[in-house]
């Protein structure tokens, strides 16, 4: 649900499910090893160079993956509960098979991307991602958490979408993660998934828990989600449930001591004069530097300009061939804040 919504088919389909197809192997694991050996020539830091590895170590998926997902209500359910239900209990769902395609990259694009975020904390001073424990809220895709783990790191994903959820709940998908043959020796990681409401619900609070080095948003704390300028239709935002000050404080409190977070945002060009409001395209921080300030935070950059690294980004990702006009329609800003370290 985090980002904006991206239509799915509307079909609706009520009879028992077939079995898995098999998935043609390693496609987009290639394309995604392809795209993470290019994005390496970009990046300065130990931690990014380190974390573009770990798309070496991601598994093909074997077989498609069905899924019955209702857009209205943001509902899913597996292909055996469907297959106990009439078309009337039915309606409104969509059959979705999952493919490596959709596995991987979800609503959102290539989990690659992720890589300018892990070139900003290592400049901040991350040095490794084996032994890193990091939160990442509004995960969108498992991709980037399987190469963090892969690596030795230990890497939580907060999501709310339900369909994300019935993805990734089979074996293997999900704890501990054996280390990867490229990063030699040390630790096994783990990828652990926590779906709800982050942090109005205090079961997920305590499911999430505290310690961690690095708490990373990327594409979901937008200003426009958050605190859009226009009214718009709910689903496109991101309801935190909670007000301002609960969600950063609650952000300071799974922070270790000298712990980091980061706010990314890649956005498109604000709407023209006539056209409908986009909240999407409004990357600022949803929250004053006042606010971080005030519950402790050190704030080391606030809505800082990162355009032309993003459009490079997305050149070397091949968004320019997609149609992307990256000059005019790509913009990149973060919020980056340190929890004091312990005296």
């Amino acid at each position: 649900m985090f980002g904006h919504m991206v239509s799915l088919a509307l079909c609706i389909f009520a009879q028992t499910p077939a079995p898995p197809e098999p998935v043609a192997p390693g496609s987009v694991v290639e394309q995604m090893k392809t795209e993470a050996a290019a994005m390496a020539a970009l990046v300065q830091s130990s931690l990014a160079k380190e974390f573009v590895t770990g798309f070496q170590c991601l598994p093909p998926l074997a077989t498609l993956r069905v899924a019955y997902f209702n857009r209205d209500t943001r509902d899913a359910m597996s292909a055996e509960e469907a297959g106990g239900m009439t078309e009337e209990q039915l309606k409104g769902y969509a059959k979705r098979d999952i493919d490596e395609q959709f596995f991987y990259t979800t609503r959102y694009g290539t989990p690659v991307a992720f890589t300018r975020t892990m070139e900003i904390l290592g400049r901040a001073g991350v040095k490794h991602v084996d032994g890193l424990k990091l939160v990442d809220f509004g995960f969108g895709s498992i991709g980037q958490l399987r190469a963090i783990a892969a690596l030795g790191g230990d890497a939580v994903g907060i999501e709310v979408d339900e369909l994300l959820e019935l993805m990734y709940s089979e074996p293997g998908d999900t704890g501990t993660i054996k280390r990867c043959e490229v990063a030699g020796k040390g630790r096994d990681g783990s990828v652990k998934l926590v779906f709800g409401q982050f942090p109005a619900e205090t079961a997920i609070v305590n499911e999430v828990g505290t310690g961690y080095d690095v708490f990373v948003s990327k594409n979901t704390l937008k200003h426009g989600y958050i605190h859009p300028e226009q009214q718009v239709d709910p689903r496109m935002l991101v309801q935190l449930r909670v007000d301002d000050e609960t969600f950063v404080r609650s952000v300071y409190q799974v922070l270790k001591p000298g712990g980091l977070a980061l706010i990314y945002n890649l956005s498109p060009a604000p709407a023209k004069d006539g056209e409908p409001y986009k909240p999407w395209a409004d990357g600022r921080s949803p929250f004053t530097r006042e606010l971080y300030e005030r519950i402790g935070f050190a704030v080391i950059a606030f809505d800082t300009d990162d355009s032309i690294a993003a459009r490079e980004m997305g050149k070397t990702l091949g968004w320019a061939e997609s149609g992307m006009n990256l000059e005019a329609d790509l913009f990149g800003t973060y919020t980056l804040l340190r929890k004091p370290p312990a005296p």
